[in-house]
């Protein structure tokens, strides 16, 4: 069985392609989860995508990959800014992360400037839109290849 990399998205992304575009793209959160089925079939991963509008199954999901999942790719979107409890539910999962944003949120108000998961990621993709997704999973295939 080839080794699991969950990816989170956090909320409004179920939004995507419908809410501001010129900030966050026009492609949906279907298009994005398709880009990460084919970039995991390609690399021999397993990809299990998921977004949710509530913290506590968000934090759920994180905790369930404890133990199961080679890697967490997460998109906490507004919770980046405010959640103490998903970042230790990340660092308490014990499974390496990747934190990506759609936008370059650095380019953005000054209140998405500092995040509660860059400090624990292994790297964090901004501002490369849905590729910063198959960068993530590249760099888990790589990692995992040693």
């Amino acid at each position: 069985m080839p080794p699991i990399v969950l990816v989170l998205n956090g909320p409004n992304l179920n939004l995507l392609g419908t809410r501001e575009p010129a900030t966050y793209g026009h492609e949906t959160l279907a298009d994005i989860s398709a880009l990460c089925g084919r970039t995991a079939e390609e690399l021999g991963l397993a990809v299990e995508f998921r977004q949710t509008n509530q913290e506590s199954e968000l934090i759920d999901w994180i905790h369930g990959a404890r133990g199961r999942c080679a890697g967490i790719v997460i998109n906490p979107a507004a919770w980046t800014h405010t959640s103490v409890a998903i970042r230790d539910a990340l660092v308490a999962s014990e499974v390496p992360v990747i934190e990506v944003h759609l936008s370059n949120v650095h380019a953005r108000e000054t209140f998405r400037h500092h995040s509660f998961v860059s400090s624990i990621a292994i790297g964090v993709m901004c501002g490369f839109g849905s590729h910063g997704y198959r960068l993530a999973l590249e760099h888990f295939s790589q990692r995992l290849k040693g």
